[in-house]
């Protein structure tokens, strides 16, 4: 299973950053491009969740953590429709190459 997950990974001719999940909807990482994404992606969430605690008030939470949030994910999600394979239900690995 792990060596034909990494072959279908590794079949990638038009070096997309994403490639489609093999079970479910999504992508997951191919180059290392797409990697770097996700990485800068969970560190800029862990930065604005370190930005409130328990004395912040719900506007400050709204506008420091849930407007970035959303903004952060609506961007990974552009760059992931951008620079990968167009999404689709998969429920397994893929009978042709689209």
């Amino acid at each position: 299973m792990i060596k034909a997950y990494v072959e279908y990974i590794k079949n990638n001719p038009k070096k997309l950053w994403f490639k489609r999940k093999i079970y479910g909807w999504g992508w997951t990482p191919a180059t290392w491009q797409g990697w770097l994404t996700i990485f800068v992606y969970v560190v800029l969430v862990l930065v604005f969740s370190l930005t409130i605690d328990e004395q912040s008030p719900p506007r400050e939470v709204v506008f420091t953590f849930i407007l970035p949030i959303t903004l952060l994910t609506a961007t990974l999600l552009r760059i992931c429709y951008k620079k990968g394979e167009k999404p689709k239900w998969q429920w397994g690995f893929p009978k042709e190459d689209n």
